[in-house]
């Protein structure tokens, strides 16, 4: 038998484990809740990372999001000694390019957005540093970080690039080998490419010139200035909007329709390769090759002429001398006219481009390219069979139509740039 004693004992356990498993079930629901308002807390303290550099810590770095990191005004105006016009390197449009020292020796460009309050402004910033960073390929600019100033001061800080860019390195001394020049037009390609055809959504540079293409400290090509990309969903072919960009750069259909594509960014790499070819500006037509023009025009027209002629030696850069590969510049020349066509939809895929500058395919494409129509069936350019014609002759001749106005823009005197660049 059981005695009263063991009873009363076992029923005190009973109670005991009772009231602990009680008060431990009350101790994780009271942790669980702390949790809770503590992460509510937490995402009050800690928004977006916009939202963060809207209030700027100024002290200096405020936040960092992987490879992007938020600066401090007081950081960047220490960088810059006070923002001094003499660390300017460049002026655009959309605001001025600093060059700068951050406290731990590290060189940068520092580009201090214009009105920043405007809307232009503003959505120009939200563009470069939520979508441009997340583009990252060694022939494309890194963003490193911004600045979002209680003060409505926006500034984008990107790596400083010691040798500058291809246009001031085309003008400068000592001049830019052959080689060279052919390391930096496959570089500029891989870098449209992966924009192209590997970012998710892909990016439309949009301004794609010897300007926007840096040289870093090994004189490989660095594609930068994004403030004129714009992104594209999947199920978009173009999209329209005010046309911005650099004339003599832009595409035929996207100057007189303002619709943008990938096509549009391979028209402009074909000028690029005749800057580099060349070493001229687009509307720098002849100038110091011995050719005196009657009238003005972009380099297109004086390219096409000169190709037809067969007399190729007249377009290379008189800077080069004789060092440089004959058949090479040929190829090069091919590729930039085969880039350039007037139809986006003739001009080859940028994954194209960049295998005929390594030299796979160039000779099948130009062939197909510059055969005859058959009875002249398909194309409409009856006088221009691959409709590349003369820009400038666009408006009067009997194939396709830029139009008067269109025309009149691209025949400027000087280059000029349309809302851009940065």
């Amino acid at each position: 038998p059981v005695c009263a004693g063991s009873r009363s004992k076992a029923g005190a356990v009973g109670v005991g484990v009772g009231v602990g498993t009680g008060l431990g079930a009350s101790s994780l629901l009271l942790f669980a809740v702390s949790c809770l308002l503590w992460s509510r807390r937490r995402r009050q303290r800690c928004p977006s990372l916009l939202e963060q550099g809207g209030r700027d810590l100024e002290g200096g770095v405020a936040a960092r999001l992987g490879n992007v990191r938020q600066f401090g005004l007081r950081e960047l105006h220490a960088a810059t000694d006070g923002f001094s016009a003499r660390n300017i390197l460049g002026r655009g449009g959309f605001g001025d390019v600093y060059r700068g020292r951050l406290a731990d020796g590290t060189a940068v460009a520092v580009k201090r957005l214009k009105d920043p309050s405007g809307a232009s402004g503003e959505a120009q910033f939200r563009t470069e540093v939520e979508m441009i960073s997340l583009a990252v390929h060694r022939h494309l600019l890194r963003l490193l970080g911004f600045c979002a100033a209680a003060s409505g001061e926006r500034l984008l800080v990107y790596p400083f690039m010691p040798n500058g860019s291809v246009a001031a390195r085309l003008r400068g001394k000592p001049a830019l080998g052959w080689q060279t020049r052919k390391r930096i037009a496959v570089g500029a390609a891989r870098g449209l490419l992966y924009l192209h055809e590997q970012c998710d959504p892909k990016i439309i540079h949009r301004d794609v010139k010897a300007a926007n293409v840096l040289l870093d400290e090994h004189h490989e090509a660095v594609v930068g200035d994004f403030g004129l990309a714009k992104l594209l969903d999947h199920g978009d072919s173009h999209v329209t909007t005010a046309v911005r960009g650099t004339v003599g750069h832009i595409a035929p259909e996207y100057l007189s329709t303002g619709q943008s594509s990938d096509k549009t960014d391979v028209f402009g790499f074909g000028v690029l390769l005749l800057e580099l070819v060349t070493g001229q500006r687009a509307l720098e037509v002849g100038k110091g090759s011995g050719l005196s023009l009657t009238h003005k025009g972009v380099m297109l027209d004086w390219v096409r002429k000169v190709h037809q002629e067969k007399m190729l030696d007249l377009l290379v850069d008189q800077e080069l001398g004789p060092h440089y590969d004959r058949i090479e510049v040929a190829e090069m020349v091919q590729v930039a006219l085969l880039c350039t066509q007037f139809q986006p939809s003739h001009r080859p895929r940028m994954a194209e481009v960049v295998r005929m500058l390594e030299g796979d395919g160039l000779a099948d494409k130009w062939e197909a390219t510059n055969r005859p129509p058959r009875d002249g069936l398909g194309d409409d350019h009856r006088n221009d069979p691959n409709g590349w014609g003369s820009f400038n002759d666009y408006h009067d001749n009997g194939g396709s139509s830029l139009g008067s106005d269109e025309a009149r823009s691209v025949d400027m005197a000087e280059e000029m740039e349309l809302s851009g660049p940065r």
